[in-house]
């Protein structure tokens, strides 16, 4: 695991009951909690495990507008409003600093490609432009490579995953939210096919509103209530370094390897835009196959398929009692790819030599929520009053938490949206409509 989150004090059973329900103590739903609480709502989030114990703490903390799909724009952009304000808001740290990132372009037809993404930044005063060699190199302390450009977006951010998501949750506590952990959500109950309540492993807890905002969690949940929700998981493996005070603070993409300077004076190292991306076969990878197929094609290039225990174990978990799954998965723990991860870092090490004798500290893996067009749900469930889904944010929850979690508040207490919902409609994925994969970067 990464650096273990800080737990956080578990509340009373609301008996009594509450408002709105939350499933799943990641960064959406802590900032679904954090909005509804400071509005005045009660609500409950229940986590079957610790609260961003899983890829809430393990992802690589950038906080990023640039190279979104355009679908995701409006979100992300108020997202980092937020980000920005977020430690005076909650009376605590989160690590938040405006960094920049940059995607590095090793070649001019590279940088072309990466270039052609900025049409879609047009309408947003974000400031991504494409910057040269010599104005990259300002950016590089200690880079022996040259390379042709980036694309650099100067008003991106970073923060830190395993400190952020915890200090926000208390935060939420002290607005009036109840958090309970190790309470694992088994089934929803419903009066007139309207959500009148949870069942929990500690009890059952009445209420009008649920969100289920379980990440690599949700599909199974929601195949639980007869909900076909087209999501799978992949593995991202992720490594971190001792302390380094010579290098770059701003977040980098390079083919070979991403790296963000972390708070601590080391770097979180990731594989490059150019790596393969290792994705395990399961039954649900089969079963989702058609649905996935735009992106499968899209991806051709850098994907690696391997056969794994995962094919098993997630037969196993389709076939059983969702409370027997939650039960013995409190937290869910993937062993990293070391291979790709060492291979990162010697291009890395190769690019940057002041960093060939820095420790690696630890590594770790996380699973990543992928849908079909690589946008998240944030949705009401239209045959299922009082049902919304805050998922399948496909790597990209973190930056974009503090926003969606405003936006599904919203939608749960039928107040204007933050921005338009429509494009992460649950109801897109069976109603017919065509689904087109990332047009970002």
């Amino acid at each position: 695991m990464p650096v273990l989150v800080q737990p956080i004090p578990t509340d009373r059973f609301p008996r009594d009951g509450v408002d709105v329900v939350i499933v799943g103590g990641g960064i959406i739903g802590v900032s679904a909690a954090l909005t509804l609480a400071e509005r005045g709502i009660s609500v409950a989030l229940l986590e079957k495990g610790e609260v961003a114990a899983e890829q809430s703490s393990r992802n690589w903390g950038w906080c990023r507008q640039q190279g979104r799909d355009p679908r995701e724009l409006p979100l992300i952009t108020e997202s980092l409003k937020r980000w920005r304000l977020m430690d005076k808001r909650i009376n605590g740290r989160t690590g938040f600093n405006q960094c920049g990132t940059l995607y590095l372009a090793d070649s001019e037809k590279s940088l072309e490609k990466q270039s052609q993404w900025l049409k879609f930044a047009e309408p947003f005063p974000i400031g991504a432009s494409v910057i040269r060699t010599k104005a990259v190199e300002a950016l590089l302390p200690g880079c022996a490579r040259k390379w042709e450009g980036a694309l650099y977006c100067e008003s991106d951010g970073r923060a830190e995953p395993f400190i952020a998501v915890p200090e926000m949750a208390k935060a939420a506590q002290a607005a009036g939210a109840a958090i309970l952990t190790q309470t694992a959500v088994y089934g929803l109950e419903t009066e007139a096919g309207k959500i009148s309540g949870v069942v929990t492993e500690k009890g059952t807890i009445r209420t009008t509103s649920v969100l289920i905002a379980a990440g690599a969690w949700s599909r199974l949940f929601c195949r639980a209530h007869n909900l076909l929700l087209p999501q799978l998981k992949v593995r991202s493996s992720v490594l971190r370094t001792g302390s380094f005070n010579n290098g770059p603070t701003t977040s980098i993409s390079a083919p070979d390897y991403s790296i963000r300077y972390r708070a601590d004076g080391g770097y979180t190292v990731a594989l490059g835009a150019k790596s393969k991306i290792y994705f395990d076969l399961t039954p649900d990878a089969f079963g989702l196959l058609p649905q996935f197929r735009k992106l499968a094609w899209m991806v051709r290039a850098h994907i690696a398929i391997r056969l794994s225990d995962r094919f098993s174990t997630e037969w196993q978990d389709n076939h059983q009692n969702l409370s027997n799954v939650l039960k013995k998965n409190r937290v869910l723990d993937p062993k990293p790819l070391t291979a790709p991860l060492n291979k990162a870092r010697r291009a890395l090490v190769r690019d940057f030599p002041g960093l060939v004798n820095i420790p690696i500290q630890e590594q770790w893996a996380g699973m990543i929520d992928v849908t079909p067009d690589a946008v998240p749900v944030i949705s009401g469930v239209d045959h299922r009053p009082g049902l919304f889904i805050a998922t399948g944010f496909s790597g990209h929850g973190f930056g974009i938490g503090p926003a969606a979690g405003e936006l599904a508040a919203d939608l749960i207490t039928n107040r204007h949206p933050l921005v338009d919902p429509s494009p992460f409609r649950f109801s897109r994925f069976n109603d017919g409509s065509e689904i087109d994969p990332i047009v970002g970067i």
